[in-house]
């Protein structure tokens, strides 16, 4: 390879690294801001694992050939590790959503969902799946009287940032809206709190509005909340 060649496969896996380190960066923020729509943005998305991979495959080669890497050694090292990050996010979201349960509803009570005042169905055999996919998920019991469970839970969510849409202390509700961080979903949180024995037992679920699957977002969003209110004991 002449000079003209190394100096061209160099441009060119630059170049590939650095759009696919702003396709990743740009992807979501701008969707959620409404700069462009959810088709572009999840675009955007994939065209980041697509160009990430191009550019840490061309970066490789380079470094595996002396000419190719002569005198540009830190950059092409810089380009895989860039190149690699930027595909590293959308591959682990693709990794979750063939190994997670393809659902998008999910709660602590299987049998008894708490139910939103919107009616929200909960599929039936969604039942079967969350136990596959999140066999620890389990209702929080605290040492708290319901009430003030209720204040602490409602306390939490808007710590978080949550919209609440709906606090009903008497019959143990906390309706919220959640929106994701990075492409601006809404997804629908409800919290029950009822007594059990000298203390009160905590109950949620949470469903996604977008999509079918929700590539574990609903239960990790359940299991961080609860272990908030558990550590607050």
């Amino acid at each position: 390879m002449g000079q003209t060649g190394i100096a061209w496969h160099r441009r060119v896996t630059f170049a590939l690294a650095a759009l696919a380190v702003l396709l990743l960066l740009v992807s979501g923020p701008g969707t959620r801001t409404g700069l462009w729509s959810l088709r572009v943005g999840v675009g955007m998305f994939g065209g980041a694992l697509l160009t990430g991979l191009a550019a840490a495959g061309g970066a490789l080669v380079a470094l595996l050939f002396p000419a190719l890497r002569a005198r540009s050694t830190a950059l092409f090292v810089a380009a895989f590790l860039l190149g690699a990050a930027s595909a590293a996010v959308p591959l682990d979201f693709l990794h979750r959503l063939r190994t997670l349960p393809y659902i998008n509803d999910i709660t602590t009570d299987t049998e008894n969902p708490p139910q939103f005042v919107s009616a929200k169905t909960y599929p039936s055999y969604f039942a079967e799946l969350q136990q596959i996919g999140y066999p620890d998920l389990h209702p929080l019991e605290l040492a708290l009287p319901p009430a003030q469970a209720f204040a602490r839970a409602a306390k939490t969510a808007t710590a978080d940032g949550w919209e609440i849409t709906a606090l009903d202390e008497r019959a143990g509700r906390i309706e919220a809206v959640v929106t994701t961080r990075w492409f601006g979903f809404k997804d629908d949180v409800v919290i029950r709190i009822t007594p059990a024995g000298a203390g009160c037992r905590i109950d949620m679920r949470s469903k996604s509005r977008f999509g079918r699957s929700d590539v574990g977002v609903n239960a990790h969003r359940i299991q961080e909340f609860l272990a908030q209110m558990a550590a607050r004991e």
